[in-house]
């Protein structure tokens, strides 16, 4: 595989060039200017709030410097709470190309996205130039979900994935699996497979926390489209998600923003600290993706039974399909048929290497479905974890 190298050290499969909104205020701008490059991986994201929050801004650091980010340009209105000039530094110091604009300082929308366009496109020339290194697949830091999963999500894609994770940690890479509202009862099996005593007792203590956090809200994570899917108990919905860990041990529990020192195993745990204070942790797919992005992920891995049709900002997303009959009416959208198990043309070991090679391809250049059709959505809203974490 071939990477683009970053200062750091740090390898990415893409060199992207983000237009960074920070404000709500500033968005619409901030899209202009990507607009005027449809052809050029100019992408998109941004943080919606006024009020500044912690966990925004280290995800966000995170971001503009995943190794996938090639160059940042950033929009403010002006007078948002977001610590521009301290992102802007960090940017620098990651010794990436930046530029800010302030739309209250710059004549206003139209002569800010004149000025923001004509940096795109002088940066981007200087990104075409980007000399590229050797990547092995040790180096790579690969995520994984699930969204609108139904009765067959469980026994065909979840646990390809998780062969697939197998093989990746028997290699050196780095894999990181979410969603602890969705592992409510797998905490015993779960705490099994942890590399020590004390990872044991983190493990159980996310799942703990999640399922306070949601008894609180009166909200579980079992929904009425899971149900019309087929699937039937949230034990079987939890047991589903879980499948996509593999069997590997499990090396640690981290947080949003938190990037692992070594390859291995990891829980990314999502659910805030602290009192019920910002809604549902997640409020949509989006969101959890972006957050295994801010840890250092490559590529995601997202599985699906109902159908799910989101990608992301700078990481490709590829959909692993459960379900047969979803495959065959959304071929467009879906990477993977991992439903042709039930069907009996393929075995979970078969599905397993078909996604571990569509990964290597993507490190390699190849595109995913999601990127073939342009999306690129991207979510980013209000968390809180205590002092010491990552993202505090």
């Amino acid at each position: 595989m071939q990477a683009y190298l970053r200062q750091d050290g740090s390898k990415g499969i893409r060199n992207t060039l983000l237009v960074v909104y920070l404000v709500e205020c500033a968005h619409h701008v901030a899209r202009g200017i990507c607009q005027q490059f449809p052809d050029h991986d100019v992408q998109l994201i941004g943080f919606p709030g006024c009020y500044p929050n912690k966990y925004a801004q280290a995800l966000m650091e995170s971001l503009v410097t995943h190794s996938n980010v090639g160059a940042v340009q950033l929009i403010s209105l002006g007078c948002e709470g977001f610590n521009r000039y301290g992102l802007e530094k960090v940017i620098a110091d990651s010794g990436r190309p930046v530029n800010t604009l302030v739309i209250q300082e710059n004549q206003g929308t139209a002569q800010t996205m004149l000025r923001g366009a004509e940096w795109v496109a002088s940066t981007l020339t200087e990104l075409d130039t980007a000399t590229t290194v050797d990547m092995s697949v040790d180096e790579l830091i690969i995520g994984t979900i699930c969204g609108g999963s139904d009765g067959t999500s469980g026994i065909t894609a979840n646990p390809g994935i998780g062969r697939a994770f197998d093989q990746f940690v028997a290699k050196g890479a780095t894999c990181i699996f979410e969603e602890t509202g969705e592992l409510i009862g797998c905490e015993g099996i779960m705490s099994a497979r942890a590399a020590t005593p004390a990872v044991a007792k983190e493990l159980v203590q996310a799942v703990e926390k999640a399922a306070i956090y949601y008894d609180t809200l009166g909200h579980g994570s079992f929904a009425p489209g899971n149900a019309d899917g087929g699937l039937t108990t949230q034990e079987e919905k939890s047991m589903g998600a879980y499948a996509k860990s593999g069997a590997s041990n499990i090396n640690g529990v981290i947080y949003p923003s938190e990037i692992p020192s070594e390859g291995g195993l990891y829980l990314l745990d999502v659910v805030p600290d602290g009192e019920v204070r910002f809604g549902f942790p997640n409020i949509a797919d989006t969101a959890e993706i972006i957050e295994l992005i801010s840890c250092g992920s490559h590529v995601i891995l997202f599985a699906t039974g109902r159908g799910s049709v989101v990608g992301s900002a700078i990481s490709p997303v590829i959909k692993v399909c459960a379900n047969p009959q979803t495959y065959r009416n959304m071929t467009d959208d879906m990477d993977i048929d991992a439903g042709r198990i039930i069907e009996n043309r393929g075995t979970l070991d078969e599905v397993g290497q078909e996604i571990f090679e569509l990964v290597i391809n993507m490190a390699e250049g190849g595109q995913s479905k999601s990127e073939k059709m342009g999306h690129r959505e991207y979510l980013l809203t209000y968390k809180y974890f205590s002092a010491g974490r990552a993202c505090s």
